[in-house]
């Protein structure tokens, strides 16, 4: 799984990037990967325009970007210099996408499944009160995508996002919705630890179709605690292969 595959989930514009965009991607890839580390220095102007083959506006424009997203900070007559990950606005699309390329953060993927578990939930109660008979059936839709995939890992993932996806938008929440970003991280940078099988992927559709039929059937609490038993279970399972 890589990048693209988390911003083909995000539906984002498939445009090509300009070169600051590509330059700041560059170098956010390197900082959430640790080659540049907290408090450090990165290289100036004129060697990363050298090193990218680009003007030192470009790159201007990009340290700009990554200033934006909280990964830099600008002191003149110091340099520019990598804030800690405290300061990070983790939730970007592009943060949250450099993860996929960089090596495995256990804790940055413990942190997202507990911020699953604080939501998820709750959405998926919400979204049995809430869901219309289009909802409903999107959320089929995804559950019969994850049983067509199960010998396919990547578009098992693919689909599961797409069911806890689908769950967000039936609760018509704009800030549940909004967290989208959270499920597909997760899944996609799980996949590192898990190496899934098709019997393992076989094994979970009967917990997905209980969160489905209690969404359809308009039970709340049921889809409450179904949603968080199977959340509960998958940090669980992670935890254990990452021996943590």
């Amino acid at each position: 799984m890589s990048e693209l595959t988390y911003y083909d989930l995000r539906r984002s514009n498939a445009m090509s990037p300009s070169l600051p965009v590509q330059v700041a991607k560059e170098l956010g890839r390197r900082i959430v990967a640790g080659t540049y580390t907290p408090g450090s220095l990165i290289d100036d102007e004129n060697r990363l325009a050298e090193r990218f083959q680009v003007s030192r506006v470009v790159v201007r424009d990009a340290v700009k970007i990554l200033v934006g997203k909280g990964l830099l900070d600008v002191r003149r007559g110091i340099g520019t210099r990598v804030k800690t990950r405290d300061n990070w606005a983790l939730l970007d699309d592009d943060v949250l996408a450099w993860h996929l390329s960089a090596p495995l953060n256990p804790e940055f993927l413990t942190q997202l499944m507990e911020f699953r578990l604080a939501f998820e939930p709750k959405a998926s109660s919400v979204a049995a009160q809430r869901a219309t008979p289009e909802d409903v059936k999107a959320i089929e839709d995804a559950l019969n995508e994850m049983q067509s995939s199960v010998s396919d890992l990547d578009k098992f993932v693919i689909a599961d996002a797409h069911f806890h996806g689908a769950i967000l938008r039936a609760s018509h929440n704009e800030l549940f919705i909004s967290m989208e970003c959270v499920i597909f991280s997760a899944l996609l940078v799980s996949i590192k630890v898990t190496n899934q099988s098709a019997e393992s992927n076989h094994a979970s559709i009967p917990f997905h179709k209980e969160v489905f039929d209690a969404i359809a059937t308009g039970d709340s609490n049921k889809a409450h605690a179904l949603t968080e038993k199977l959340l509960a279970d998958a940090k669980a399972n992670l935890a254990k292969l990452m021996n943590i």
